[in-house]
């Protein structure tokens, strides 16, 4: 999304709804645009109020939200380039000089001959952190993830000795269940998700991602009780308003907003200093191209709480 000025300089910001629906971003584009024709970009959160509350009853969550988060990263971009200065340092001040990335790109691959090739790339670019897919993708048999929980537990824990054994105990490692993408009898449920995450503690996990689906906040609370393993999630829940029965709930120990999807980088600010009032950590979710990447990377260098963040480390077409 870009946002055009009386002068040579543009603004530019990434929606992650363009990965999914590109089609409807123009249009609420449209929607949003007469309200910031003629303003400046002095006070952007207030802009993001008028265009926010101008849409509220359907922008409070999801697509709204998510395609106000382009508009409100391409003024903040505006800004900085108006006046010189970086994005986080008009998001309050840069809270650390050295953050973690970790590298992610999809499924664990496998026979584990593939899934050791593609630790290895990931090493080879200078990555020490790296995260896979639960279950197993195969080109002969497509992707498989066992439901059952003593064979989930087992298929996984099998999964992560094989991967300490190759990369030693120092590589951050983490696991993405993706539950969120299955439906619901193929998702793991509580049960199978704490037998899992019992298989899974003796191998130093740094989080493990998205083990149940996002019906039932409290059930991820519980899972976040019962296990010493830092339970993360979030990447899909966009305004304030959605996280807020996560973050009541006590739902995740690594909160992991998008600044490219959380309805705006100021929105995704708000939720991680939620987390940080619970003693809680953000990891942010990037899977969008390069504006969302940087959105994301300023935010995180902007907030005090940021344990890591991620990056793909080989970009597909649409990014």
């Amino acid at each position: 999304i870009e946002i055009h000025t009386d002068t040579e300089i543009i603004g530019l910001g990434e929606t992650f709804a363009g990965y999914f629906f590109p089609e409807a971003v123009p249009v609420i584009v449209e929607f949003f645009k007469p309200i910031l024709i003629g303003q400046d970009v002095e006070n952007i959160p207030e802009l993001w109020s008028r265009m926010y509350h101008c849409g509220n009853f359907w922008c409070r969550v999801g697509l709204g939200s998510i395609v106000l988060t382009g508009i409100e990263a391409a003024l903040w971009d505006l800004k900085g380039k108006m006046l010189d200065l970086p994005v986080h340092q008009l998001l309050g001040g840069c809270q650390h000089d050295r953050l973690p990335f970790y590298a992610t790109g999809g499924p664990s691959n496998y026979p584990l001959d593939k899934l050791a090739a593609k630790i290895d790339y990931y090493l080879s670019l200078g990555f020490r952190a790296f995260k896979l897919g639960a279950g197993s993708f195969e080109p002969e048999v497509g992707f498989q993830l066992p439901t059952v929980a003593e064979e989930a537990a087992q298929f996984e824990a099998e999964k992560l000795a094989f991967v300490r054994r190759h990369v030693g105990p120092d590589v951050k490692v983490m696991l993405d269940g993706h539950m969120n993408e299955h439906p619901p009898d193929k998702a793991w449920n509580l049960d199978v998700a704490k037998t899992v995450m019992t298989a899974c503690e003796p191998y130093n996990l740094f989080f493990f991602e998205e083990p149940l689906d996002y019906s039932d906040p409290e059930a991820y609370a519980e899972l976040c009780r019962s296990t010493s393993i830092p339970i993360a999630g979030g990447e899909c829940l966009t305004s304030l308003i959605e996280w807020r029965p996560y973050l009541h709930a006590g739902a995740f120990d690594i909160g992991q907003p998008d600044a490219s999807h959380t309805a705006g980088l100021s929105e995704t600010m708000r939720v991680a200093a939620e987390l940080e009032s619970q003693d809680r950590r953000i990891a942010p979710h990037s899977w969008g191209a390069g504006g969302s990447l940087m959105q994301n990377v300023h935010v995180a260098f902007s907030c005090s709480n940021t344990a890591i963040v991620e990056v793909t480390a080989d970009y597909g077409p649409l990014h």
